[in-house]
């Protein structure tokens, strides 16, 4: 796990344009899973956009402080088809 905010930033910016899935904390036990693709990243918040045929709106954003404290977590496409592969 990263342990900056600069550091979790510079890793995303590394994978704009990478599809992804995103578990988020949707609060009360609840979790959210997602996916779409990572289009921006600014200096506070990333933007994803989303995969139409599941999401009723087309994109969301999070906070880097949000990977930090692990409200939100990311899996890349690649790293999910290693796991796969895996098992």
């Amino acid at each position: 796990m990263a342990k900056t905010l600069i550091e979790i930033k510079q890793g995303l910016d590394g994978n704009v344009g990478k599809r992804l899935r995103i578990k988020a904390n949707g609060g009360r036990k609840k979790t959210i899973e997602r996916y779409g693709t990572l289009s921006e990243t600014y200096p506070s918040v990333f933007i994803v956009e989303l995969d139409q045929d599941e999401n009723a709106f087309e994109r969301v954003s999070y906070s880097y402080a949000d990977i930090l404290t692990e409200t939100v977590e990311l899996n890349f496409t690649e790293e999910l088809k290693a796991v796969a592969g895996e098992q």
